[in-house]
């Protein structure tokens, strides 16, 4: 078969691919950076992480927690582990590049840009950061066809959300992006469009990550990035906060993707329940749901930990903002007890957001009430109008002034 051929075929094969890096390693780096030392969760992770160290023979991985500054002295530091497996390591790269050699001789193009993709796979498992990319790199030049190219782009955001690396994953996003739009296949669109939904939910763009979480979810298949129930669980979270309560009931609540997964998944529970209490109005088990979701999800996701304050806050506005729609006047009472909260802590949130104008009302203290102040858009319209009419205005009276000057000193010359 020639090596055309061949391209062809595996640019248009729809194959499993390997978790490089292993996801589940930077969750477990998570876990011993954000947990206490004496705590459970960080003894679990710690041993988890040192037995794949050691099973999985990862000597770079190991070399930078070790030395980095955000994890120094997170695992035990073994000398001689280190140096069995690290030589362990030379030893399988001396026979990737001996294979690279031996492609190169024989001048096979396809065999050359798969032993340096071999190649740069094992430096991204290992924990070779900058080896893998730049040996990722020399196999994607070396690479003729365009789906080949994007699995080897996709590889490579994949390392820079392993070690969060924002700027680098937002940089290879957008060049993958105008690979993909140029001739990626369906599938590869799809794990695409996994990646960047993933990375919009890391940097606090939620709107956007909920409508391409909420579209992959049935498609998804890109195992090796993240498990199933969690992008069910990342496209709940983002679809509550970004969608109106319409689309909310269409595309979560009713989701059969999402009610498919609920009776199999406990830690699904108490995002549903969540969602499901602010689409139904049940406010007091909607706030209960949702500090568990802090403490259960947000503050456990290495993706929306740093956003968990930002999301809790936003979306108790927004519980605010719907029960006040119904009303023109509420007791501050009555709406304090529909949340299953203290007077004094609703008088205190609300005064958050009401200055900033994210919430369309006034507390008047002394009668204990809040009075709502829709805005009156075509009010507001009108005042707009009016003031850019008068900017119009402004402006041709400035012309008409400059005109006549101008006609005034023709005459007089």
């Amino acid at each position: 078969m020639s090596d055309i051929k061949k391209i062809e075929q595996e640019d248009s094969a729809s194959t499993f691919v390997d978790a490089i890096p292993d996801y589940k390693l930077a969750d477990l780096i998570f876990v011993l950076k954000t947990t206490a030392r004496d705590s459970q969760a960080f003894q679990s992770a710690s041993s988890a992480l040192f037995t794949a160290i050691k099973e999985q023979k990862l000597a770079p991985l190991y070399y930078f927690i070790h030395n980095s500054s955000e994890t120094a002295n997170l695992l035990p530091w073994d000398e001689s582990l280190y140096n069995d497996i690290f030589l362990q390591n030379e030893k399988h790269l001396i026979e990737l590049k001996d294979a690279i050699k031996k492609a190169e001789e024989e001048e096979e193009e396809l065999s050359i840009s798969e032993s340096w993709n071999k190649l740069g796979n094992y430096y991204a498992k290992i924990g070779n950061k900058d080896k893998a990319i730049s040996t990722l790199r020399h196999a994607q030049d070396l690479s003729s066809g365009t789906g080949n190219k994007i699995d080897i782009m996709l590889t490579i955001i994949r390392i820079g959300l392993f070690y969060d690396d924002k700027a680098f994953v937002k940089k290879e996003l957008e060049s993958v992006k105008l690979l993909i739009d140029r001739g990626g296949d369906w599938e590869r669109r799809n794990r695409f469009k996994t990646y960047q939904g993933l990375y919009l939910l890391s940097i606090r763009q939620f709107e956007e990550a909920a409508n391409l979480l909420i579209d992959s979810l049935s498609t998804f298949t890109s195992t090796e990035i993240t498990s199933y129930e969690e992008i069910v669980k990342y496209a709940v979270l983002s679809g509550a906060f970004a969608l109106d309560r319409v689309n909310l009931k269409r595309k979560v609540v009713d989701s059969p993707e999402v009610l498919s997964l609920v009776p199999t998944t406990p830690s699904l529970e108490p995002i549903t329940v969540m969602t499901n209490s602010l689409y139904t109005c049940e406010y007091d088990s909607y706030f209960k749901a949702l500090a568990t979701v802090e403490v259960e999800v947000l503050k456990t996701s290495r993706y929306l930990a740093s956003h968990s304050l930002f999301y809790i806050r936003e979306m108790r506005r927004k519980a605010y903002a719907q029960l006040l729609e119904s009303y023109k006047t509420l007791s501050i009472r009555s709406m304090a007890d529909a949340f299953g909260i203290s007077v004094s802590f609703l008088d205190n949130d609300l005064a958050k957001f009401i200055p900033s104008k994210k919430l369309n009302c006034v507390i008047d203290r002394v009668n204990g009430i809040i009075v709502t102040n829709r805005p009156d858009n075509k009010n507001a319209q009108y005042q707009e109008f009016v003031k850019q009419g008068d900017a119009l205005l402004t402006k041709l009276q400035k012309y008409g002034a400059a005109v006549r000057l101008s006609g005034a000193e023709r005459l007089s010359t």
